[in-house]
């Protein structure tokens, strides 16, 4: 859940309230601008809906889903473990020999490709990311069966 801030100071400048958006999208879903304008008010930063926009603009935040989603750079940077892109994972399985596909919710395939590649896992020839699905490349079968079984227990699938 969110942690308000309500007896501290809250940071008034525009690069702490972004920080602060950035947070609150990556501790739960949020679903309209009225909602964050809340959320913030309630940590004690001054906002209007139209400097909120004007963030998630800045921030690069994009609507999915009924819900605002970080920008695969941000979700990357600010997930440093494969636990909280988890939620984003919703399939993986083979597709032939040496390709292994990872069905993912839709606008995060992205992040979670960058986490991998990030990872710098040796299986991993190379990764190709749409908006829902991510294609891995592995070097033959046993290489794939490795790389199933590490992404099945990294993203709790």
């Amino acid at each position: 859940m969110h942690n308000p801030r309500t007896f501290m100071q809250a940071d008034i400048s525009p690069s702490g309230r972004q920080e602060a958006i950035l947070r609150i999208l990556k501790e739960g879903e949020v679903h309209g601008q009225a909602e964050l304008v809340r959320l913030l008010k309630k940590e004690g930063h001054e906002v209007t809906q139209s400097s909120v926009s004007r963030d998630l603009r800045e921030l690069k935040v994009s609507r999915v889903d009924g819900r605002y989603v970080l920008p695969p750079d941000q979700i990357a940077h600010v997930y440093s473990d494969f636990d909280a892109l988890a939620r984003f994972v919703r399939d993986i399985r083979p597709a032939g020999p040496s390709l292994t596909v990872i069905k993912t919710s839709i606008g995060t395939a992205q992040s979670v490709a960058v986490a991998i590649d990030r990872a710098a896992w040796p299986e991993v020839v190379g990764t190709i990311s749409g908006d829902d699905t991510i294609f891995i490349a592995t070097v033959s079968a046993a290489t794939q069966a490795k790389l199933i079984a590490r992404l099945r227990e990294q993203f709790q699938v």
